[in-house]
């Protein structure tokens, strides 16, 4: 796939893919009912031009998002939210449980192992005042805002998030349940970033998230558990390229534990719904009036 240029995998719903090789992350561009349109996720702190330049291409130079939404604050996620939400006017929209982390310090208690072996033994060198800007930069406080208790999703009113644990205490996921479109964040992936093979050749399987940015494992495989009951017809993963045909079933099949290669049948063209599958949904979507 073209670096930086957004590509429909379902109705209304386009995929942009940020950075290179094991450090890549997808975003996603979403139209709503009413023409309007979210940012979900935002990539790495140096995305935010690629991601305004994507959306002035797609949408037109001055269409703002109404709001934008993240899976969770990891800084391949939420590095340019802040950024973009300043430039743009707009709130950054989170689950209450991970809006604490949204003053960009480390907590202890929300640690996993990268942080505990890498992360906060270089910071721990830094002087005073480098620390100090380095969480600085990743401070979103004055942007972002908790999700509501309902699951309601601003912006997208035919959207739900769904709770999904276990990467980060607060991780979500977003679901258009009129044609089973879930947008999954990093609870589930295409690319196996939990082995060192995978994480060099970008080898296509069917994943839970990486274990060395993983919060609580146990939590994130009851979170694959929950999004494979909800049969899914097209998976837009964090990592990693898009699933669109027999999504439900290898999911059901990574929830009882097996390794699944992600089919090469998920689109010839870097993944994208194939055609009848992408006709079939915008048939489904279009009672909606979702595009």
């Amino acid at each position: 796939m073209a670096r930086h240029v957004p590509r429909e995998i379902a109705p209304g719903v386009h995929m942009l893919t940020l950075g290179r090789g094991v450090a890549a992350s997808n975003a996603y561009l979403v139209r709503s009912g009413g023409g309007t349109w979210v940012l979900v996720d935002a990539g790495w702190r140096a995305s935010a031009p690629a991601i305004e330049a994507a959306a002035g291409r797609l949408l037109g130079p001055d269409v703002r998002p109404t709001a934008i939404l993240l899976t969770h604050l990891h800084p391949d996620h939420s590095g340019a939210a802040g950024a973009l939400a300043r430039s743009w006017e707009v709130p950054v929209y989170a689950h209450a449980d991970e809006v604490v982390m949204a003053a960009g310090r480390y907590l202890p208690e929300r640690s996993m192992p990268l942080d505990r072996w890498v992360v906060v033994p270089l910071m721990n060198v830094l002087p005073a005042r480098r620390r100090a800007a380095v969480e600085a930069a990743g401070d979103i406080t004055d942007v972002v805002r908790p999700l509501a208790a309902s699951g309601a999703v601003p912006g997208l009113p035919d959207w739900e998030y769904v709770p999904t644990p276990g990467h980060t205490p607060g991780h979500v996921a977003y679901l258009r349940r009129g044609d089973g479109v879930l947008i999954s964040g990093d609870a589930v992936l295409t690319v196996d970033l939990s082995s060192v093979v995978g994480a060099v050749t970008g080898r296509r399987r069917l994943a839970g998230p990486p274990w060395l940015t993983t919060w609580d494992r146990a939590a994130a495989q009851r979170s694959v558990e929950a999004l494979a009951a909800l049969n899914p017809r097209v998976l837009a993963p964090g990592h990693g390229r898009p699933l669109a045909l027999g999504t439900a079933r290898a999911l059901q099949a990574l929830a009882r534990g097996a390794a699944v290669t992600a089919p090469r049948a998920a689109g010839r063209r870097a993944g994208l719904a194939p055609g009848p599958v992408l006709r079939a949904l915008r048939r489904r979507a279009g009672s909606d009036g979702c595009c």
